[in-house]
């Protein structure tokens, strides 16, 4: 299986994360999703599965905790 079908583009990330190519990269940059780079020219790589991942997790319900009365 070679890069192209291994690796998706930034543009691609984004569709599938359903955000703008910029939050893609800033939150390849903080670490939330992993970020590879091409070896040829460098550009910001994310495989499928890191970005499927992703979704799972922040799509878990959060704990809710009881509010305290005002």
């Amino acid at each position: 299986m070679g890069i192209r079908n291994t690796y998706i583009t930034v543009q691609e990330a984004s569709e599938i994360l359903g955000v703008v190519p910029n939050t893609v990269r800033k939150w390849g940059a903080a670490g939330k999703i992993p970020e590879y780079r091409h070896p040829a020219n460098s550009y910001r790589l994310y495989k499928r599965a890191d970005l499927e991942a992703f979704l799972r997790r922040i799509e878990q319900p959060r704990p809710t905790t009881p509010r305290r009365a005002k």
